[in-house]
């Protein structure tokens, strides 16, 4: 029988809008490479960057601090005006300012600039939710939007990890090379930056999705307060340990959540909507972001001072250098690139739910390895290889699956919360960590105080790294079994179950 004039066009607009989000996810495939050279590169010039600015290894946790806040608050908002107007708009000017910032970054020289200069880079983190969010919007109407939206996102995150670990290798040789000229060295990832400008401003298209509201400034300056306040309280704990008045901030800090809640519950269009959080499909996947920021964003800084501590000056460490460091670094992001690009395949073969609960486990079991096992250079690749496959699933599956769960045109906001909820567990947990490795730090002969920080906090690292992971994977058993699968999928289960069943 002869096709309709209706059946035809809609099989041409089909096949351009499959042939446009090939294009679109090449090009976005370019731009979370860009952001996994960022979070990559500087990992094992952490040492150097500490000396250059003449802080001590545990201080580097600060810095890592500083550009979780900042993400923490950027990205819901990022994500909301997304929502608003535009994602592919708020995509290009939010690479604008990491450019900005990372030139800067290069020239700082001192402590404060610096800080600012790498907490406003990193802006960058809101990138993927607003591609998640493109990517779903541009699919949105097809059969199978939400794999098309999990492969994609699979796709985009392995780029992310194959640009870590570009950026690994990359920052350990620049760093051996130009050891010299550190401004020279830091330069270096301002070329694609500016690269991911130019390449969002001319090709990527923009999405279909609109949402009527406004920005939630009241919000917004909630957030930032509870997150000030806290980082401050955390900071005074390290200079004043001996004193209770700088624990008092930090609850102040924390009590600020429940007028925060209560305020955002009586708004109509919120910046953190706590009622997406309801469903039982959501809540476990944003804790789990969460719990998973402790490890992925808070653990990377200490990974690369312990293995450029010196075993023979401190009698532990891995006594490497700023090259070889890179090694470490890029093993464990090989081994997220492997968990991103088998996270789909692992959820077709088995579910969504089930492929979570796995990477978690995977995470878990990685760290808490390590609490026994840190001597060689064997032992800690052993362990942050088994940590990376989960990691790398983990930072695959939790947008896809955060998009799915979401109602129509909350996915950028849904997506973006589970960026925010892991950098407000990473930032907690590098403030944490610095106060941990710097408790106890050696002495060394003489009396003259060392730069490294101390085995028991690098082994409270791991695990408080193992543990937060092990947590997760337990809220994810309270996900509904078929949550996050394509409408088709679950229908198909479904049937085959009561098939089962009553055969």
């Amino acid at each position: 029988m002869q096709q309709s004039a209706t059946q035809r066009t809609g099989g041409r607009a089909a096949r351009w809008q499959a042939r446009m989000g090939a294009g679109l996810v090449g090009y976005l495939v370019f731009v979370e490479f860009t952001s996994g050279v960022l979070q990559g590169y500087y990992i094992p010039l952490l040492t150097d960057i500490a000396r250059h600015l003449g802080i001590n290894d545990a201080d580097v946790n600060w810095l890592e601090a500083g550009q979780l806040m900042l993400s923490a608050i950027a990205v819901p908002v990022l994500a909301k005006l997304g929502d608003l107007h535009g994602h592919r708009r708020m995509l290009l000017w939010s690479a604008v300012v990491v450019a900005v910032a990372t030139i800067v970054l290069a020239f700082a020289q001192t402590f404060p600039v610096f800080l600012l200069a790498w907490a406003v880079q990193g802006v960058y983190a809101a990138w993927l939710p607003l591609q998640v969010a493109l990517i779903y919007s541009r699919s949105r109407g097809l059969p199978d939007t939400a794999a098309r939206t999990r492969r994609a996102t699979g796709l985009i995150v392995a780029a992310l990890q194959l640009g870590a670990i570009v950026g690994a290798l990359s920052g350990g040789v620049i760093g051996g090379l130009l050891g010299d000229a550190l401004w020279l060295v830091l330069l270096a990832p301002g070329v694609l930056v500016v690269g991911v400008v130019v390449v969002v401003w001319r090709l990527v298209p923009e999405g279909t999705d609109r949402m009527q509201g406004v920005v939630d400034s009241g919000g917004a300056a909630l957030l930032t307060a509870i997150l000030l306040v806290v980082t401050g309280g955390l900071t005074f704990v390290r200079l004043n340990g001996e004193q209770a008045w700088p624990w008092l901030v930090v609850a102040a800090g924390l009590l600020l959540v429940v007028p925060f809640v209560r305020y955002e519950l009586r708004q109509p269009d919120p910046l953190v909507d706590f009622r997406v959080l309801r469903s039982s499909a959501m809540w476990p996947v944003q804790l789990t972001a969460g719990l998973f920021g402790v490890s992925v964003l808070g653990a990377q800084g200490p990974l690369s001072t312990f293995a450029r501590t010196d075993p023979d000056v401190y009698g532990y460490g891995l006594g490497l250098t700023t090259s070889s460091v890179s090694l470490v670094i890029g093993a464990y992001v090989i081994s997220m690139l492997v968990g991103a690009s088998q996270f789909a395949h692992a959820s077709r073969l088995t579910t969504p739910r089930l492929t979570l609960i796995g990477a978690a486990s995977l995470v878990a079991t990685g760290y808490l390895l390590l609490v026994p096992f840190h001597d060689q250079l064997g032992q800690v690749l052993a362990g942050m290889t088994i940590a990376g496959l989960g990691s790398g699933a983990l930072v695959a599956a939790l947008p896809a699956a955060a998009a799915a769960a979401a109602p129509a045109g909350r996915t950028a906001v849904a997506t973006g919360l589970t960026n925010t909820t892991k950098v407000i567990g990473g930032m907690f947990a590098s403030s944490v960590f610095a106060l941990v490795l710097a408790a106890g730090a050696p002495v060394l002969a003489g009396g003259v105080a060392g730069t490294a920080g101390s085995l028991t906090g690098y082994v409270t690292v791991w695990t408080i790294c193992g543990s937060t992971a092990l947590v997760a994977a337990v809220a994810l058993v309270f996900v509904p079994r078929l949550a996050f699968a394509d409408p088709a999928q679950t229908e198909d289960r479904t049937v085959a179950a009561r098939e089962e069943t009553t055969g």
